[in-house]
């Protein structure tokens, strides 16, 4: 599991980003729970995912409407199965409106690029 921390920072929430090899709904679910043993995490406010697998797309908002999408689009587009990435924010108080988007995608181009490094 590799875990991108305080990736981003606006008004208030903050983005941290997670993924890892992942096959299906099962092992997606897996994960979720194995990040979420990490109180931090727990906390969160929202852990959007997406993986695209074998079987079909998959992706869960986890309150963040539309996030999960996102996240899918950007696997779609870099070509990258069985892999699981996952946004997470801590709301800040704030609402960030559609920068949330913006935020996730960020998110995602960060996570890609150490992948890609390492």
């Amino acid at each position: 599991m590799r875990i991108l921390d305080n990736v981003i920072s606006d008004r208030g929430s903050k983005y941290a980003v997670s993924g890892g090899p992942c096959a299906s709904e099962e092992e997606a679910k897996a994960f979720i729970k194995a990040l979420c043993r990490k109180k931090k995490f727990a906390r969160a406010t929202h852990n959007t995912w997406a993986l695209l697998s074998g079987d079909a797309p998959l992706k869960n908002d986890d309150g963040e409407a539309g996030a999960g999408m996102v996240i899918l689009r950007m696997l779609e587009r870099e070509g990258l199965r069985d892999h699981i990435i996952v946004v997470t924010r801590w709301f800040g108080g704030k609402h960030l409106g559609g920068d949330r988007f913006r935020h996730v995608q960020e998110a995602v181009r960060i996570y890609l690029s150490d992948l890609r490094a390492n």
